[in-house]
């Protein structure tokens, strides 16, 4: 009999389907192929380039079925996973258009040399559950772009989306290029350990990438890991609150909190500070949770039973040392694993739920005196994925942007993007660039071409 692993629906916490446990023989069977498909998939760009713009056709031509299981598996509404669906054949079409050209160091009578990026080859991808589709196009389309083969395992709690995509590739890439598998986190654990894939591409935890990076140690792997973040907002004097508030709530809420680059602490000068959490307040207590595909839902549940445990705990720790609910504060009373959206004041920088990453729908507000002072607080922190300014002087916050530490930095906005941009994370929050020409180049290794003539 077949293994399987139970998958839950979070708006009810009642299982809702089941989907395969990857064997250690059955893994060795995916890198095979994606070992054998790699001599032949590296050698045609073209090709290469029209499979990723057919892969995002039959994306977005199976968009409200992807979007509803993404919706059953992660719980978001589905208007947010239908957003994650555009946003992945989006990064399909840009990296089916992107090229990166040799660089030409030389070219005389007496001497040619170029530099060219070759495919680093079979690669070993493990995605989170947050983005299950989203996380996972952006390893797929640049890596596919470059020339590498790729073995993609999901998250336990997030298969359905990606098996099914799995699926849907087969009608357009040639067999072993790419093999989506699910399981538990030990199947991970032998993909960072196994001996085929010569790189890794790690989306999680710090704790697991951690791990991912100590597995490759061994064998030299390459690594790319986007790994955890505790993103601050700054509030500058000049912030009108009614302008910012709806872009701090919607930034620091979508998905229920559960975004790597979410806003997850704000610092707000002392005269702003009880005009902006009234403001946030209000939103708070307007939104509507609930089911993400009942109609008209803001914020679904939380992914799990250690995610709401993790949030509630979090908040309770907060208010055992002094924090202040200004409103929200406990688990819902229903079915499923929601938090009431959660706005924390009066709060020490040393509380967990400021010094670590909640990944809930609970966000501190924290006072400053001067800016040097929230600057300082913002980058005492192991994380440097993002942050964000907000001011009503764009070009003084984007002077002030190069003071914090961290992969990207907005003004009057957070986690925007546009095509080709890349997402890099300092300190504790990865190694590595996704997104943009950096995202493909990631996938490749540098070989110089030296042509004597004479």
């Amino acid at each position: 009999m077949l293994a399987t692993i139970s998958v839950e629906d979070p708006a009810t916490g009642a299982p809702t389907a089941i989907a395969p446990q990857c064997t250690a023989d059955q893994l060795d069977d995916a890198m095979n192929a994606a070992n054998s498909a790699f001599g032949e998939w590296r050698q045609d760009r073209v090709a290469r380039q029209r499979a990723l713009k057919e892969l995002a056709d039959t994306m977005e031509s199976h968009l409200a079925e992807l979007a509803e299981l993404i919706t059953t598996e992660e719980g978001k509404p589905l208007s947010e996973s239908r957003s994650e669906i555009e946003g992945a054949v989006g990064e399909l079409r840009y990296f089916g258009d992107l090229q990166v050209s040799d660089d030409v160091l030389r070219d005389d009578i007496h001497t040619t040399v170029k530099v060219i990026r070759r495919p680093i080859g079979p690669v070993a991808a493990i995605t989170p559950w947050n983005f299950p589709l989203g996380t996972s196009v952006a390893k797929i389309a640049p890596a596919l772009a470059a020339g590498c083969t790729m073995v993609l395992k999901s998250s336990p709690f997030t298969p359905l989306s990606c098996l099914r995509f799995g699926e849907l590739t087969r009608e357009v890439l040639p067999p072993g290029v790419l093999n989506v598998i699910s399981g538990s986190d030990q199947v991970g654990a032998w993909m960072a350990e196994h001996p085929i894939p010569r790189m890794t591409s790690f989306t999680g935890s710090v704790a697991t990438g951690k791990r991912v990076a100590a597995a490759a140690a061994p064998d030299l792997k390459r690594i790319t890991l986007e790994l955890g973040g505790n993103d601050p907002a700054i509030l500058l004097e000049d912030a009108d609150i009614a302008k910012v508030a709806d872009g701090l709530f919607a930034n620091a809420f979508g998905n229920c909190g559960q975004i790597c680059v979410a806003i997850k602490r704000v610092y707000v000068p002392d005269r702003l500070h009880d005009e902006l959490v009234e403001a946030l307040v209000a939103r708070a207590s307007a939104v509507k949770v609930g089911d993400g595909h009942e109609e008209g839902t803001q914020i679904g549940p939380l992914v799990n039973r250690t995610q709401l445990e993790r949030v509630s705990g979090l908040v309770q720790d907060a208010v055992n040392h002094g924090a202040r609910v200004a409103v929200g504060g406990d688990v819902m009373r229903q079915p499923g694993y929601f938090f009431e959206p959660t706005i924390l004041t009066e709060i020490d920088d040393s509380a967990r739920i400021v010094s670590e990453e909640q990944f809930g729908p609970a966000l501190p507000i924290l006072r400053y005196r001067d800016l040097g002072d929230a600057l300082r607080r913002a980058n005492d922190s192991h994380f440097g994925l993002g942050a964000s300014i907000w001011t009503s002087d764009p070009d003084r916050g984007a002077a002030i942007a190069d003071s914090l530490d961290s992969g990207t930095v907005w003004i009057n906005t957070h986690q925007d993007a546009i095509a080709g941009q890349p997402c890099a994370g300092f300190k504790w929050s990865g190694i590595g660039v996704e997104g943009g020409p950096w995202g493909l180049i990631s996938f490749t290794e540098v070989q110089a071409i030296h042509v004597a003539r004479a």
